[in-house]
């Protein structure tokens, strides 16, 4: 079903990608450091199925159309860096379920469905996303070879990368969360992360 060479070869480069700096793994740390690394798994799913629909539709061609018809995208863009920028916002002036408090039992209210949402939209929503699968998978597929199980392949190794990342940056968030907890600087940490939040939205919007 593969090609070795270009399976060893595709394994670590979806990792040091998916390592490196970005919106989602922001994302996820900005969560870690407010809601906890269990509780972040759910934006992790939403983030793992919309890569997965990226990949998958990059491959299909649907990037294609979306480059010839750019307005549908920029709305989609600017609808989820807008989301994300409020969500921000209220962080930054400690409001809103994932503004960090004394109440230990507020964060537990924040909907499942809201950070799967956050993970899903910030995924599908990504240009560089878009770009990045049209020009990573391409190389590693043999086009001699059946195109469903190397696809399947590929997509379960940048899957597994991604989402052993996201837990690492989440859980440099929760180390965060408790240094600056201990000292009771509540109100940094819900700035630190709602400027990584508004941050996140801008980049989504205007990338």
């Amino acid at each position: 079903m593969f090609e070795t060479s270009l399976l060893l070869l595709f394994l670590p480069t979806s990792f040091f990608i998916s390592i490196t700096p970005g919106m989602c793994m922001t994302l996820a740390m900005s969560l870690g450091m407010t809601i906890g690394v269990r509780r972040t798994l759910y934006m992790m799913m939403g983030e793992l199925i919309g890569v997965s629909l990226v990949a998958i539709a990059a491959i299909a061609g649907v990037a294609t159309i979306m480059l010839n018809y750019p307005s549908v995208f920029t709305v989609l863009k600017w609808f989820g860096g807008a989301y994300l920028g409020y969500i921000g916002l209220q962080m930054w002036l400690n409001k809103g379920k994932l503004a960090l408090s004394d109440d230990s039992a507020k964060h537990q209210s924040v909907s499942n469905k809201m950070l799967f949402s956050q993970g899903f939209i910030t995924a599908v929503a990504n240009p560089k996303g878009w770009a990045f699968m049209m020009s990573l998978l391409p190389p590693f597929i043999n086009p001699n070879l059946a195109l469903a199980p190397q696809l399947s392949g590929l997509l379960a190794i940048m899957l597994c990368m991604e989402f052993l990342c996201m837990v690492l940056y989440a859980s440099g968030g929760r180390s965060l969360k408790h240094l600056l907890g201990n000292s009771g600087n509540i109100k940094v940490v819900n700035r630190v992360s709602g400027s990584l939040m508004i941050a996140i939205g801008l980049w989504l919007a205007l990338g």
